[in-house]
């Protein structure tokens, strides 16, 4: 699997490496637009992410902004529906507004942190990302 982690916060990004590097090739980004600069490489080099997991608040550009950017750019390119990248959010915000921009926008998964090893591994294999 290729996944791209996308969060601002170091401890976080780290976080995140360890419980997914049994997985996977894993890429890092800091925020929103290396986000989308990552995954315009991946789908030029026709070799998109499988998983993104995606932090909401960051700095140049924030995470629901990168999921709308994300989402236009896999369908410009016409990659279909079911080919385009699991997106989960991870993020500290939990309120509604929040959840419900996330989805509207096309997330496929959204979890707060802290994360926890197992609701990941849940939302990995419901996602059909793991056995």
């Amino acid at each position: 699997m290729k996944i791209l982690i996308v969060d601002d916060d170091f401890n976080c990004r780290l976080l995140m490496q360890e419980l997914l590097k049994s997985y996977g090739t894993i890429t890092i980004a800091v925020n929103g637009q290396e986000a989308i600069e990552a995954v315009r490489q991946a789908i030029d080099a026709d070799a998109p992410y499988n998983l993104i997991c995606l932090d909401i608040m960051m700095p140049e550009m924030d995470g629901h902004e990168a999921l709308r950017q994300i989402r236009a750019l896999e369908e410009a390119r016409g990659i279909l529906p079911k080919k385009v990248s699991k997106i989960l959010m991870t993020t500290a915000v939990s309120d509604i507004d929040n959840v419900n921009t996330a989805f509207t926008s096309q997330c496929d998964a959204y979890l707060t942190k802290p994360i926890k090893k197992a609701k990941l591994l849940d939302e990995l294999f419901r996602l059909n990302l793991i056995i």
